[in-house]
């Protein structure tokens, strides 16, 4: 799984009424929900962001409440990937049920900045920054969770699984 895309910058504890506000979860059509992405931390984030793009972020990404709408209008949005210092754990778990990649690396991070594009290969956790060159090292995605992934997330993960057994 290769991606490639600009990143955009948030800091520590976003929590996911910064990622969805709760004002918008009366939905649950992931292309409404993308239309409000990041709109408490970026008002204008859904506007200027471009598939492909990436999230990059401190600490504890996605604390707060369990609500599976935030990786749902992330990866509506045309986000391919978080990359975070660290996740919340629940989030970390939401973001992999509906498909949606994220990866832990602290020292890219703290180096990336926001519009350098970036090319992620999931698989070996391998994060280039083609804007300057440097190569960073995240730990890579567990393969049973990329096939998770690749499904589009855990439920077609699941009926995939099910349609091959019958």
């Amino acid at each position: 799984m290769k991606l490639q895309g600009k990143a955009w910058k948030f800091g520590n504890d976003v929590d996911t009424d910064i990622i969805i506000a709760a004002r918008y979860l009366n939905s649950s059509d992931p292309a409404e929900l993308a239309r409000h992405c990041m709109e408490d931390g970026d008002p204008e984030f859904a506007s200027k962001v471009q598939p492909g793009d990436m999230i990059l972020a401190a600490k504890n990404f996605g604390c707060g409440s369990s609500r599976e709408h935030a990786p749902i209008a992330i990866k509506a949005a045309g986000v391919s990937c978080v990359v975070a210092k660290s996740f919340a754990r629940i989030f970390y778990r939401n973001a992999f049920n509906i498909g949606l990649p994220i990866l832990e690396c602290p020292e890219a991070i703290d180096e990336v900045q926001e519009g350098d594009t970036l090319a992620v290969d999931a698989a070996t956790g391998t994060i280039q920054n083609l804007t300057t060159g440097k190569e960073y090292q995240a730990v890579p995605i567990p393969d049973f969770m990329r096939q998770i992934i690749d499904a589009g997330g855990l439920i077609s993960y699941v009926k995939e699984r099910v349609n091959k057994n019958v």
